[in-house]
């Protein structure tokens, strides 16, 4: 009943919520430099009745929407940051820059913020008009693409009188977001060393550059000694300059751990250190480690993810017409073969779609995910599920051009409305069931056991827009 009440809602402001997602599609900001994405999201809060506080824990892009007083509390989670170097028109089928080597929304976070606003000024208007006691809080978090700023948020105690959370991610197909993510450390490690002339006195330099290559090489031949779990990844940031006759004094090289538990990356993170270290030793430069962000991994909730699928089953799946499905078949045919390989069926004789039609069923057994996502310190601290809606075509990427193009049309609108609804849906089930909101919360106590969250990101490191 509530979920076709929650429907009409949505409905009635879809035009506010489509501009909304296409202003901050448009605005393309990345990790904690989305301040006219972050106001546009505040302004929109206040014109709804929520009261809104910004630059909350200490970062500038990040706020919380209120509304109502009292418990239970209930965070509905917001993403509104880009990703650097993938512009792309929206609605082309071709890869083509809007502007070349600028921003886009190659993860769908203009869809996923503007879906979680929906779903939070749809659950206050409901709780109005059924005098349902409580606070609905949106949660603007910045900077989840390389920043964690939910890690950062959560160190400052944010979500500590949080009863229960919501989010969701578009993606290529609808589901419930049962996973299991990976924790992760991000650090830059920068060598200083000496210039010189490097034909006429190459004696007299000490090159940082070659500690940053030995450094690499070092930790290639580590990942035979690690854990077949975890995962790790670096970027060049700073090869010295552009002149292959000086001796580079400067270098830098980020490096993201990534293992199942915090504490395991920690042990793979000392053990880089000190092949930094070593390479510093070999190279005679001076080494400095820089911590960047942190963030632990996933901690499931069957409870309330049973009632978000009850929810969704109750609500469908997006429908998208002939034009759509039109663009949809044009953009799926750039995928490569092996991209098409990861797309999904409703069984496996069933045709191969473009667009995902039908609700992956819900077993409660999560499903491995190699990647990393701050929500997942939210879910220590608080009871949290998540969804996924179709706003991509079946087998694309996360982080790629067809993500960003179909960001900014009605596919991916559809997609993020639908999430608004699933996640609305689910918020006021809890509110009108506290028993569900105490089965969430011993739920958590027995997954935890023993264990303690404990923020991974340390006490003096602040967010950082470096990228």
């Amino acid at each position: 009943m509530h979920g076709k009440r929650i429907s009409e809602m949505i409905e009635q402001k879809r035009d506010l919520f489509i501009q909304v997602s296409d202003q901050i599609w448009e605005y393309a900001e990345t990790r904690f430099e989305e301040f006219r994405s972050a106001e546009l999201l505040c302004k929109t809060l206040e014109a709804e009745g929520f009261s809104v506080e910004r630059g909350v824990g200490g970062i500038e892009t990040a706020f919380i929407g209120s509304f109502g007083s009292g418990t239970p509390v209930v965070a509905i989670l917001g993403e509104f940051d880009a990703l650097s170097g993938m512009s792309q028109k929206r609605g082309c089928a071709k890869e083509e820059p809007l502007v070349p080597g600028a921003n886009g929304h190659g993860c769908g976070h203009n869809l996923l913020g503007t879906g979680s606003l929906a779903a939070a000024v749809a659950v206050k208007q409901y709780m109005e008009e059924n005098n349902i006691s409580g606070t609905v809080r949106y949660y603007g978090c910045p900077g989840e693409e390389g920043g964690s700023g939910k890690t950062f948020m959560a160190r400052e105690g944010l979500f500590d009188d949080v009863d229960f959370a919501l989010c969701w991610h578009p993606m290529g197909y609808n589901a419930i977001m049962a996973v299991d993510s990976l924790a992760n450390y991000q650090v830059y490690f920068r060598f200083k060393g000496k210039s010189a002339h490097a034909a006429a006195s190459p004696h007299l330099g000490r090159s940082a550059l070659d500690a940053v290559e030995l450094m690499n090489i070092g930790v290639n031949y580590l990942r035979e000694h690690i854990i077949t779990d975890a995962r790790v990844h670096y970027a060049i940031t700073n090869a010295g300059g552009h002149s292959p006759n000086v001796v580079q004094a400067n270098a830098e090289v980020l490096y993201l751990v990534r293992a199942p538990k915090v504490p395991q990356v920690q042990e793979i993170y000392e053990r880089v250190c000190k092949i930094a270290q070593g390479a510093a030793l070999m190279t005679e430069t001076e080494l400095e480690i820089v911590f960047d962000k942190a963030c632990s991994n996933l901690v499931q909730n069957k409870t309330i993810e049973s009632v978000m699928y009850k929810n969704f089953q109750g609500l469908g799946v997006p429908v998208f017409d002939e034009t759509e499905l039109q663009l949809a078949k044009e953009v799926r045919a750039t995928l490569t073969e092996q991209e098409r390989r990861t797309s999904v069926k409703a069984s496996p004789d069933a045709p191969d779609m473009d667009m995902v039609d039908w609700l992956m069923p819900y077993t409660g057994d999560p499903i491995p995910l190699n990647g990393s996502t701050d929500v997942g310190d939210v879910s220590w601290i608080t009871p949290t599920a998540q969804c996924n809606t179709a706003c991509f075509v079946n087998g694309s990427t996360l982080h790629s051009w067809q993500w960003v193009t179909l960001g900014g049309t009605s596919i991916g609108h559809k997609g993020m409305l639908h999430a608004g609804k699933v996640m609305a849906a689910t918020a006021i089930d809890m509110l009108n069931h506290p028993e569900l909101i105490e089965q969430a919360k011993s739920e958590l106590r027995q997954r935890l056991g023993s264990e303690t969250y404990k923020n991974p990101i340390p006490a003096g490191v602040k967010p950082s827009v470096k990228k």
